[in-house]
């Protein structure tokens, strides 16, 4: 007697059935994440407790936190910017121990800190590291996952402009503005960015001095998206 599954029309079915199952069983392991901004909170700020504060006279600062499934993963400030339908930036506010030794109450400060990769598929956060960003200088200007800004030199001697993308490792755009006395220059030195979109081009405006424009040949999004990580942090970029 023949065995069942040595007739072809069983077999193929049999096969069909298990290859429609599979799909199933892996999107049914897969789990969704729900990653969104909360709303707006203000907390005292001063910028002697922050050397990368934006104004001298700014006493508050607006907060929001960065939530993935319910539960807060950082606190962030400033406006997000979308660079993909599923993945965001927005700048990272860190909480700081600014305590002395000998204290007896603890002193804690809100410092404006770096840029976060924010995937709302998989739940993944990742900390930017932008080429010679000054979080006391840069202020970033967006426009797809291009970022615009003034940056400092490690030695503090020179001004640069700089364009990165992110998931590159050098910058698309550095070119040094001016040499300047780092414990002379205000903070605010650079106004924010412009962006043109054709030709594509970034517009820098150093203070007291004239405006000066780059052009930027298009590329495409050098960003990769993952599909199925279930991690929601992950380790600092390590792109330079």
């Amino acid at each position: 007697m023949k065995s069942l599954w040595s007739r072809p029309g069983i077999l193929a079915g049999a096969l069909l059935l298990l290859a429609a199952s599979v799909p199933v069983s892996l999107a049914a392991g897969r789990k969704a994440h729900a990653v969104f901004l909360g709303a707006v909170k203000t907390v005292p700020y001063s910028k002697a407790g922050d050397p990368a504060g934006a104004r001298a006279d700014e006493t508050a600062l607006k907060l929001r936190a960065l939530l993935v499934d319910g539960q807060v993963k950082e606190w962030t400030t400033g406006d997000s910017h979308d660079v993909t339908d599923r993945s965001f930036v927005v700048r990272r506010v860190l909480k700081i121990n600014d305590a002395l030794p000998g204290d007896k109450q603890g002193h804690w400060v809100w410092q404006r800190g770096p840029w976060l990769l924010v995937d709302r598929t998989t739940g993944l956060i990742s900390a930017l590291k932008l080429p010679d960003y000054d979080p006391g200088v840069s202020q970033v200007s967006w426009f797809r996952d291009y970022a615009a800004y003034c940056g400092d030199t490690a030695s503090g001697k020179s001004r640069y402009a700089v364009v990165a993308q992110i998931a590159v490792r050098k910058p698309v755009l550095a070119r040094k503005l001016a040499a300047f006395n780092a414990g002379n220059d205000p903070g605010s030195a650079c106004a924010p960015v412009e962006w043109q979109r054709e030709p594509l081009r970034v517009i820098f405006h150093p203070a007291q001095k004239d405006a000066v424009s780059f052009d930027i040949v298009p590329g495409s999004t050098a960003l990769v998206e993952d599909s199925g990580d279930d991690e929601t942090t992950a380790p600092p970029s390590k792109t330079n």
